[in-house]
């Protein structure tokens, strides 16, 4: 039987949420190994999460580590698969047997984007049910429909495929933080796939974020600069400046110019031709 997923966690200042979530993992068949990369919380989160799950490793780092903070979690994994979890998500009860048993059977299996239940609803996330419908054509054998994205409160990957794409980008704070990644994981030969019987619960909290629509926005500018030909990134700003909040995310994206173009890496054609059809 193939080893279970290592849960990684980023989290800050969520410590009630953080502490739910440990608790599901926590009576999961198989009790996979669990980090938490804490990022500089102020209300406790290291201490009470030691207390309370002593076989949770908790790393503890300094303010800022963002979306970066998933890096380093996969970095201190010790098994060949981890699963993304948020502090307000959790994986349902056979899914991360399911996901390894996927991964022995397809070698260039880079990552499973999951079916995620948001709760308490039990609805479909309405992501999820895109990717059901990805309108990507498979190069490889895959479990699922072939996508180029993931949601991170729900996904499980190779270790070796998040490290050699680069992890999350330390530059990006949470919201829309995946994309660059699962672009740069199919950049490097594997696959993604949506699986619809690997199941992740979330529980996200009530209210609008609109810090978040901002964020998402500016991401996927950045994200657009780093890896699409100029003419695609011009007509791609322009329509996302055309958004809601997406002057904001112009303004917000203008000051990473200088590291974008110092790290600007166009897509091969293949690539190129599937984000094409995902604009479409």
């Amino acid at each position: 039987m193939p080893a279970l997923p290592t849960v990684v966690i980023a989290s800050r200042n969520r410590r009630a949420r953080l502490l739910t979530t440990l608790d599901a993992h926590a009576a999961l068949p198989g009790r996979p190994p669990v980090v938490v990369v804490d990022d500089h919380s102020d209300d406790g989160t290291p201490a009470a999460v030691r207390a309370a799950h002593p076989g949770v490793r908790v790393i503890e780092r300094p303010p800022g580590a963002d979306a970066a903070a998933r890096t380093i979690g996969v970095q201190a994994a010790r098994t060949p698969l981890v699963a993304f979890s948020d502090d307000d998500s959790w994986w349902d009860s056979h899914a991360l047997a399911r996901a390894s048993a996927l991964f022995e059977r397809f070698p260039r299996l880079g990552l499973v984007a999951a079916r995620i239940v948001v709760e308490p609803r039990g609805e479909l996330d309405p992501t999820c049910a895109a990717m059901r419908e990805s309108p990507l054509t498979a190069t490889m054998p895959l479990p699922g429909p072939p996508v180029l994205g993931f949601l991170a409160c729900g996904a499980i990957a190779r270790r070796e495929a998040v490290l050699e794409a680069g992890g999350f980008h330390s530059r990006y704070g949470f919201g829309g933080e995946e994309q660059l990644l699962a672009i740069d994981i199919a950049t490097k030969g594997w696959g993604l796939a949506y699986v619809d019987d690997v199941v992740a619960h979330h529980r996200p909290a009530p209210g609008p974020r609109a810090w978040q629509g901002v964020s998402i926005l500016r991401n996927g500018l950045w994200s657009v600069w780093l890896r699409r030909p100029l003419t695609t990134a011009l007509r791609l700003t322009a329509s996302t400046v055309s958004r809601r909040h997406g002057r904001s995310a112009l303004v917000a994206a203008a000051p990473g110019l200088t590291w974008v173009l110092g790290e600007r890496r166009v897509v091969p054609p293949h690539v190129e031709s599937w984000l094409r059809s995902l604009d479409r």
